[in-house]
């Protein structure tokens, strides 16, 4: 009996020591299993500092859920990169994550995030095409926080002076650049052509425009060896050649295509919402010799108003947080109307919510906000692939060659399909 004694305690010893492992595995049981408790916020810089006090806001009536704001590098790769490596180890530091929304998909098929039950949240008063962006294989992994879409901005005062309206089509861009802008001494049109996440935008732009796809299939499919999508590529590869895409754009991140416009030194400028305000008086840093003399439209096409590529973030709940149930409450506070209102108002940054577009007020003070709706109503999601850094790199290397050593259409599109179908499969 004496030895069945020994064992039993034995066993005992030994249970409790795999209940502590288990206990102290990143995602295994802590004790508190109904899925609430103390929570983390993992975000890119929050450059505003607006974030801070819409969580002081939680944190209040939440004392014993409190989210915790861990802010990583204002750079988007370092974001991802620093995400993907805690989420890779299994690692529970971050309950909710705020992500691109091109990352929605990589990070579903990868397992990092769950699905989310729509019925929680307002989806139904958000702007349509910012669900999309959420979505991977039918189903809903992550809720719209902030949205954004590409605009044109233009020199109002000297298209006033030469009696034109703003171009509605790449013709009339084109024929503006080469005319209008050096008359003024400026260059033409530039957007963002580094090799960079924002090339993959300007790329997928000029596609979607002119009515073609890189992939197709939620990422399963090369589909950019199409006409269309000639059509798109021959736009950026010709405005380089012939010169009204100016080669120092070549090397333009956001700020730099920012500041050049700003400085007066371009009649057109492809950026987000937030350049539209830096352009006009009593802004920050609005100063430069443009102030006062900005217009935005939306981006052109090759026959009429073209479609720009969705950016913003989606707020996901990461597969290994232990606190799933505050993780979502905490979406939902955030994605609510008062809160969105906050997002514009404090954030400066585009909200997800369709009414506040329209809401008088709100329009006085951002005037950019009804271009933007017709912006964002007509735009698409970027690249939906479970590979997406490895086919945007893809993009961004092949593009910013072609346009840098005068590559023909043809040869870029060619090199396009055999680098994306090395990466994707043929579907």
């Amino acid at each position: 009996m004496r030895w069945k004694r020994a064992a039993g305690r034995a066993l005992l010893v030994c249970s409790l020591l795999l209940a502590a492992i288990a206990g102290a595995q990143p995602g295994g049981p802590r004790g508190d299993t109904d899925g609430r408790g103390p929570i983390t916020l993992v975000t890119g810089g929050d450059l505003t500092g607006y974030l801070r006090g819409v969580l002081g806001g939680w944190n209040a009536r939440h004392p014993r859920e409190k989210v915790t704001l861990v802010e990583l590098p204002d750079a988007a790769d370092e974001v991802r990169a620093q995400m993907a490596s805690e989420l890779r180890s299994g690692s529970d530091r971050f309950d909710v994550l705020n992500i691109d929304v091109a990352w929605t998909s990589e990070f579903a098929a990868a397992g990092w995030i769950t699905p989310m039950d729509g019925r929680r949240f307002p989806l139904g008063h958000f702007l349509p095409p910012v669900v999309d962006t959420a979505t991977f294989r039918g189903r809903l992994f992550a809720v719209p926080y902030v949205t954004n879409a590409g605009l044109l901005y233009y020199r109002k005062d000297i298209l006033a002076r030469e009696g034109v309206r703003p171009p509605r089509t790449w013709g009339e861009l084109a024929r503006l650049a080469k005319t209008v802008a050096p008359k003024y001494g400026l260059d033409g049109y530039a957007g963002q052509f580094l090799p960079y996440e924002g090339l993959t935008a300007n790329v997928t732009e000029a596609v979607q425009s002119a009515g073609g796809t890189v992939l197709a299939g939620e990422g399963a499919r090369v589909t950019v060896d199409s006409a269309a999508a000639r059509r798109g590529l021959s736009f950026l590869l010709d405005g380089v050649r012939e010169g009204w895409i100016p080669r120092r754009a070549l090397t333009f991140k956001e700020e730099e295509s920012r500041r050049a416009f700003q400085d007066g030194r371009l009649l057109f400028l492809r950026n987000w919402p937030y350049a539209y305000a830096l352009a006009h008086p009593g802004a920050p840093h609005a100063g430069g010799k443009v102030a006062g003399k900005v217009g935005a439209v939306p981006l052109p096409g090759p026959d009429g108003p073209g479609s720009s590529v969705l950016g913003g973030s989606n707020l996901a709940v990461s597969s290994h947080s232990r606190h799933q149930k505050s993780a979502a409450d905490l979406i939902a506070y955030l994605t609510s109307e008062p809160v969105q209102r906050r997002v514009l108002t404090e954030g400066a940054l585009p909200p997800v919510w369709a009414e506040l577009y329209e809401e008088p007020g709100l329009v006085r003070r951002f005037p950019y906000l009804p271009t933007l709706e017709r912006s964002v109503l007509t735009a698409r999601p970027r690249l939906k692939s479970p590979r997406y850094d490895q086919v945007s790199l893809a993009v961004q290397a092949v593009m910013h060659d072609a346009m840098e050593h005068d590559r023909s259409t043809g040869a870029t599109v060619a090199r396009l399909r055999r680098e994306l179908t090395a990466i994707v499969g043929r579907g």
